[in-house]
């Protein structure tokens, strides 16, 4: 199989330096600088007059002091780099991640071809993301129509609820077809090469597929994302010891199933069976569920997701051997203590999901052919998603995107990387911030969270000599979350009090996963608190939620807001000693120099406009 796109979950062991957020594995590497995107690449010293000087031995980026790229690959005997290319850029794996880089690539008037050797739209369309949400959108409706209590609210009588297993599995198949002819007509259409086979690198700027096909391409992009990472000891066969991949078929519903980790993919399936009348249990290496999280987040989930279900659990465990059922036997499971590796206890259950992360599929794509050795199965890159080689240095026009790198493995992910990649080849230097990707689980209620946890934000600001405020809000006040008869939840943002920088913003309640993208935009693009908490929602939306949010953090009154590129003085009784390159002040229209005088009662009738305005509609 080469899928090149992962399901967006990790419970792994497998672990990466500077890592910052995850499961029992982390996921997110921190990245060089959290504010290249979007910038001309004129500001990293690169000109229409300032190329880059090619010499036998490597490539000289004459911005960056550090950054040098081998090409002693030419050497190894595949030959040097051709001269002319069949392709400027050839992607092997077309999963989400590919796909993303493809449209991207053809919108820049780049020749691209694509690469597969299992399905177009990867592990995340056809084994992953697609198909598990049609699963999650059958339990959000059973678990609200099995609810008496729920509709009894809203002055509703609804029989017992039943389901159709076979129907249920042919929703999540059908939606992974139909997505899957989406993703290969809209390359189709726009001119994208597709071509069947397994790809490998040859040599620079050179790939095979299928039997004995070799094409050339300027760029380079792997993108064969995961697989499922079974733990040893532990024997699938695909009907009772089974992984993400086979769960998603639905070819059975279980009336025990044990769940091998409570990450993103335990979750979610404990989510599904339950709903459908299975009973759960969880064995977790951690001492507690839901690691990865942040810790008040998990707690509260627990309370709500797992408390009340028929879920039970076992922490500081390992499942060293799982035995299929057989003979009318039972599925066997042996656990041991996480610490003491004493034996804890057997369990006898009728089937066995190993939900206990993924793993890169980075065998047999020829990186030997270019000097390159994997880390952990991971292939090494920099914050550019270049490629890097066993001598520590870059691999001339070869990029990984996605799963494969280990960056953050999260389909969306891989594709703005993709996109990244494609944004560097054609002229524009960017580098994308990996603690601006948001990251969601689909139970019922979602949750949702980008950048750091409470913990990490607390650990970054006593390294480096900052302080870290916290603001919580409940859906409990939100008119929205009410009228559906869904307060259950929370949001809560970590943020810098001395200049309004948020770092982290994690929700738990009704669609918490849409909820969290107005906060991961504001870190994108560093709009600070005080910018934001001015911004109007429309009333009554579950938008209010962030928006109370961003208006009860308290920032300190010296800290600055911006519009366009003039910033304002929060402080008016401060002068603002900022000059240009001449010693003089900046240039400010004067609509913007009247704001700046009196920005609070500015912005404070425009809130109070707004607001009458919206009284006399909805009231």
């Amino acid at each position: 199989m080469q899928s090149a796109m992962a399901l967006s979950f990790s419970q792994t062991s497998f672990t990466r330096p500077n890592h910052v957020l995850g499961s029992t594995g982390s996921v997110f590497s921190t990245p060089t600088s959290l504010r290249f995107c979007g910038l001309r690449r004129e500001a990293f010293g690169f000109s229409p007059s300032n190329q880059l000087a090619l010499n036998s031995d490597r490539i000289q980026f004459p911005s960056r002091k550090s950054f040098q790229v081998s090409a002693s690959a030419s050497s190894n005997g595949n030959g040097a780099p051709p001269k002319s290319f069949d392709y400027d850029l050839i992607i092997i794996g077309a999963g989400v991640g590919g796909h993303g880089a493809a449209l991207h690539a053809v919108e820049k008037g780049l020749k691209t071809a694509i690469i597969e050797g299992d399905v177009v739209g990867g592990t995340c369309v056809n084994r992953g993301c697609v198909p598990s949400k049609a699963l999650l959108a059958v339990s959000g409706r059973m678990r609200e129509l099995q609810n008496e209590h729920h509709m009894k609210s809203f002055g509703l009588q609804v029989s017992a609820a039943g389901y159709d297993r076979q129907g249920v599995a042919d929703h999540a198949n059908n939606l992974a077809t139909k997505i899957r002819n989406n993703l290969t007509n809209s390359m189709k259409a726009l001119g994208v090469d597709i071509l069947t086979g397994f790809g490998s690198v040859l040599g620079p700027q050179k790939v095979k597929y299928g039997k004995d096909n070799i094409i050339t391409a300027k760029d380079i992009i792997i993108a064969t994302g995961s697989v499922p990472f079974v733990p040893k000891g532990i024997e699938v066969d695909g009907k009772t010891v089974i992984t993400s991949d086979h769960a998603l078929k639905l070819e059975s519903v279980p009336e025990w199933i044990a769940i091998v980790g409570s990450g993103y993919i335990g979750l979610e399936f404990s989510d599904v069976y339950t709903a459908l009348g299975s009973e759960v249990t969880f064995i977790e290496a951690l001492d507690q569920l839901m690691p990865g999280f942040d810790p008040e987040i998990s707690k509260l989930a627990q309370r709500v997701l797992i408390n009340p279900r028929k879920i039970d659990y076992h922490t500081g465990v390992f499942a060293t051997k799982i035995t299929p059922a057989k003979d009318g036997k039972p599925v066997l499971i042996e656990l041991i203590d996480a610490k003491t590796k004493e034996p804890k206890d057997t369990l006898e259950v009728d089937a066995a999901l190993i939900a206990t992360g993924r793993a890169p599929f980075t065998n047999g794509l020829g990186l030997e052919n270019v000097n390159v050795v994997t880390q952990r199965g991971f292939i090494p890159v920099d914050e550019r998603m270049r490629v890097i080689d066993g001598n520590g240095t870059l691999v001339p026009n070869l990029y990984c995107i996605g799963d494969a790198n280990g960056k953050l493995m999260l389909a969306h992910a891989a594709s703005a990387q993709g996109i990244s990649v494609v944004e560097q080849v054609t002229g524009r230097d960017h580098v994308l911030n990996h603690l601006s990707i948001p990251a969601a689980c689909f139970t019922h209620p979602e949750i949702s969270m980008v950048g750091l946890t409470e913990p990490q934000a607390k650990e970054k600001g006593e390294k480096e000599g900052f302080k870290v405020s916290v603001v919580k809000t409940s859906f409990k006040a939100n008119t929205k979350a009410l009228a559906e008869n869904e307060g259950e939840g929370i949001a809560k943002m970590i943020y810098r009090p001395d200049n309004g920088e948020i770092l982290g913003v994690h929700i738990f309640g009704l669609h918490a996963a849409d909820l969290i993208h107005e906060a991961s935009n504001a870190i994108a693009l560093g709009t600070r608190i005080q910018d934001i908490k001015l911004a109007v929602h429309a009333h009554p939306t579950l938008s209010e939620v962030l928006d109370e949010l961003f208006k009860a953090a308290k920032v300190e009154s010296h800290a600055t807001t911006r519009t366009g590129d003039a910033k304002i003085k929060l402080n008016t009784n401060q002068e603002d000693q900022r000059g240009g390159d001449d010693g003089k002040q900046p240039s400010v229209s004067e609509d913007l120099k009247d704001i700046s005088t009196k920005p609070s009662s500015f912005f404070e009738n425009i809130y109070v406009g707004v607001l009458s305005l919206l009284s006399r509609i909805f009231v």
